[in-house]
């Protein structure tokens, strides 16, 4: 998989199916080249009050396809 054609820009939403942003980068674990968190930079209105960057570990990946859903509480 190429992480910036596949991953960069997708939007992301919560377990409600709204949009929290979009994939603005990956952190990798340096040893084992595994993705450990995505960047998610807020869209919309939001992001031109202020400009603001959130982390969002793997574990709470519940879905990447055209969109990456993120698991809700009774997921976890």
């Amino acid at each position: 998989m190429r992480i910036k054609d596949e991953l960069f820009g997708k939007e992301v939403l919560d377990a409600e199916i709204q949009i929290v942003g979009k994939v603005n980068d990956v952190v990798f674990d340096k040893d084992s080249f595994e993705i450990t968190d995505l960047v998610i930079k807020k869209t919309g209105f939001s992001e031109q009050i202020k400009a603001s960057e959130n982390m969002v570990p793997m574990e709470l990946v519940k879905v990447i396809g055209d969109k990456i859903l993120l698991k809700g509480e009774d997921d976890i």
